[in-house]
């Protein structure tokens, strides 16, 4: 997990000053910050607009019989659980969604109301963060519920790449039931 969140900020650290290079805009006063802001709230909306498409008579699928692969619904409770999580980390710790485990919760309107809420709480992490206060060092809950230090921004690709990660399952499931994902839909 760290070589890969290490990996990705390299990547953006040394690909982003090109890219500021070629732009004929002036550059935001937080360009890195604004960049990740950009990244994370168009996958947030994919994954917001996916819970919303997929009928809820499909919320209860999993890809074959396999009991320890997620249903739809699971993985859209798992990333309530880890949005919370994660952006709390990268606040101040308190995480609001603390003592729900939402991957059992199976209602598409419960589950749609608690992403949309872990997501509005995240909306604000990720608007407040500015380059600066994006490499100081925060708490970061490991998984078996212990703390480590980590940079702020760490913390917060490593949401992005998650929620990535799950989009792709998302996708795979709607796709099984021949539904069109929100991010194949013609702009």
């Amino acid at each position: 997990m760290g070589k890969m969140i290490l990996s990705a900020l390299l990547a953006v650290l040394l690909a982003f000053p090109l890219a500021a290079q070629t732009s004929q805009q002036a550059a935001p006063k937080n360009p890195f910050s604004a960049w990740l802001l950009k990244s994370y709230t168009v996958n947030r909306n994919f994954l917001a607009k996916s819970a919303e498409k997929m009928p809820e008579e499909f919320y209860g699928m999993r890809p074959g019989s396999q009991q320890e692969v997620r249903t739809f619904g699971q993985i859209l409770g798992h990333l309530v659980n880890n949005n919370y999580l994660a952006c709390s980390d990268a606040k101040d710790g308190k995480n609001p969604g603390q003592g729900t485990d939402f991957e059992k919760v199976t209602a598409k309107a419960d589950l749609v109301k608690a992403l949309n809420s872990a997501f509005a709480y995240c909306d604000g992490v990720y608007a407040a963060l500015t380059d600066a206060s994006s490499m100081q060092m925060v708490q970061m809950t490991t998984d078996d519920g212990g703390k480590v230090p980590a940079l702020r921004v760490s913390r917060l690709i490593f949401n992005i790449t998650h929620n990535n990660e799950h989009y792709g399952n998302l996708v795979t499931y709607m796709r099984m039931k021949n539904i069109v994902p929100p991010s194949s839909e013609p702009q």
